[in-house]
């Protein structure tokens, strides 16, 4: 009897298989269908919106900052693949002053291999139904917020760099009309990151369906908004639409919605700078601070820029200071440049420190998945450690060594931004508050806030700086002076 069932229930799913298979076709040929897409290989569309800086939010736990896109127009042939999109901005900067006004473009070629920036293509309404016929789809239905839809899954011939499979997941409504498509990419804060593309309010141009409303999210916030003004289906323009003008033009630009952060080409290795007796700079385009204790090394900025910057300024600190372990790494602040290497420095199992307002963002983004580029942590099997502090201010201390982290206050860069201050060798360690003016402009008109309000915090503080070493290698390449600072904001005393 048992076998009989097992025979029964054998020949039910092989019997079953092809009917699954062919309900997928048939949704993805029915939404296409409704969608106006059959013999469609290309299109345009155009309107305004906005772009939002992944990563560099002023607050942790808020939205990425917002810069608006006009005049966007997006092109994509579907026959190549490839697609190109230019808009303008005019936006104020981040340092004060007049707004500007700036044109970009981000073109994507067959060439270009990238997950990070096919999806561009892949992900909008018409090219998931496109992918989603061409790449072997399967359907399941799910019920959203009281809305039903079927759901449909495929994956795209691009390999991450961990050899596995990237996924597309598309929501079709009853209207056999794309809602949202999801797709995950790597990236080295957030590991495992969720693109997430959400299509609404519908209108018709001569069949051809296209949603008037597009906003795509990534790590939780958006990243891309648009209102769309019309969509084209095989422009005669359409030469024109995608060639890049002048030697200049090139694939990869950058644009709207940015690419998840790729691997880095490896620094080589860090260097380092004797500045007081156990007090070292460790060097690179990003500056760190390795001063010793006397059972311990604190290494403030452990993880900037990427994994190969922050095990190479670990390695370097190791050789400085044998024997001693790094069991604090203190962050400037949360911006992804400033952590880009962070899951290498939880890797080393070094403590992570940082003011409370990050605990949230932190804990959430080096406790994600990381299977399509598995790095250090992940290869480590260890959970990140973190230390938060309340209030403004976190002392390091014993008998040979003071280190006072101070918080900085007003500053509309980011929220929960720290200093460290030395006050047995005056030394004062920062970041995005300075950087030299230029020669033809040594009082900048308008002053940079950040520099404003840095010199407004070590008023307050009572610091009494020799040595200030920016975490961004300045040019020229020293140590500035509290008369540098005061001097760009026209003080003379």
């Amino acid at each position: 009897m048992n076998l009989r069932k097992s025979l029964c229930w054998m020949i039910f799913v092989v019997a079953c298989a092809p009917a699954f298979s062919q309900d997928a076709k048939t949704v993805v040929a029915d939404s296409s269908r409704a969608m106006g897409l059959d013999n469609v290989t290309s299109l345009y569309y155009y309107g305004s919106g906005a772009s939002y800086s992944l990563g560099q939010n002023n607050n942790s736990n808020i939205p990425w900052p917002k810069t608006p896109l006009n005049e966007y127009v997006r092109a994509i042939d579907f026959s190549q693949p490839a697609s190109r999109a230019t808009w303008n901005t005019y936006a104020t900067p981040v340092t004060g002053g007049s707004p500007s006004l700036a044109s970009a473009q981000q073109n994507i070629l067959p060439t270009t291999a990238g997950w990070t920036q096919q999806l561009e293509i892949w992900t909008t309404p018409w090219g998931f139904l496109k992918g989603a016929a061409a790449n072997g789809a399967t359907v399941k239905t799910e019920t959203v917020n009281g809305k039903r839809y079927q759901v449909v899954t495929w994956s795209p011939s691009i390999k991450s760099p961990g050899g596995k499979a990237y996924r597309v997941v598309g929501y079709i409504d009853a209207d056999k009309l794309v809602g949202k498509v999801q797709t995950w990419v790597e990236h080295p804060v957030f590991g495992d990151m969720l693109v997430e593309s959400e299509y609404s309010f519908y209108r018709d141009n001569n069949g051809l369906k296209y949603p008037t409303e597009i906003v795509q999210k990534r790590a939780g916030w958006p990243v891309f908004d648009l209102q769309v003004l019309g969509a084209f289906a095989n422009p005669a323009k359409l030469k024109t639409l995608m060639t890049v003008p002048g030697p200049a033009g090139g694939a990869g630009g950058g644009g709207p919605p940015p690419a998840a952060a790729g691997a880095a080409p490896a620094p080589a290795p860090a260097v380092s700078t004797k500045l007081a007796d156990g007090v070292y700079q460790i060097r690179g385009a990003y500056n760190s601070l390795a001063v010793e204790f006397a059972d311990y090394v604190l290494l403030f900025e452990p993880g900037p820029q990427n994994e190969a910057r922050a095990l190479a300024g670990i390695a370097e600190t190791r050789r400085l200071f044998p024997g001693k372990p790094i069991r604090y790494g203190v962050i400037t602040h949360h911006h992804i440049d400033h952590t880009g290497g962070i899951e290498a420095v939880a890797a080393e199992g070094i403590t992570i420190v940082t003011p409370e307002v990050n605990k949230a963002f932190l804990e959430k983004a080096l406790s994600a998945p990381r299977t399509l580029a598995p790095d250090a942590l992940a290869r480590s099997g260890r959970k990140a450690v973190i230390e938060t502090f309340k209030g403004d201010k976190r002392v390091f201390q014993d008998a040979t060594r003071t280190v006072e982290i101070h918080v900085i206050k007003g500053l509309p860069h980011a929220d929960g931004l720290v200093v460290a201050w030395l006050p047995k060798e005056k030394i004062l360690v920062y970041a995005d508050m300075f950087n030299f003016p230029p020669a033809n402009a040594p009082v900048p008109d308008p002053q940079v806030i950040g520099t404003r309000v840095f010199v407004e915090n070590i008023t307050r503080l009572g610091l009494d700086p020799v040595s200030i070493l920016s975490i961004h290698t300045m040019t020229p390449d020293r140590l500035a002076t509290l008369q540098d600072i005061r001097s760009s904001l026209g003080m003379t005393n």
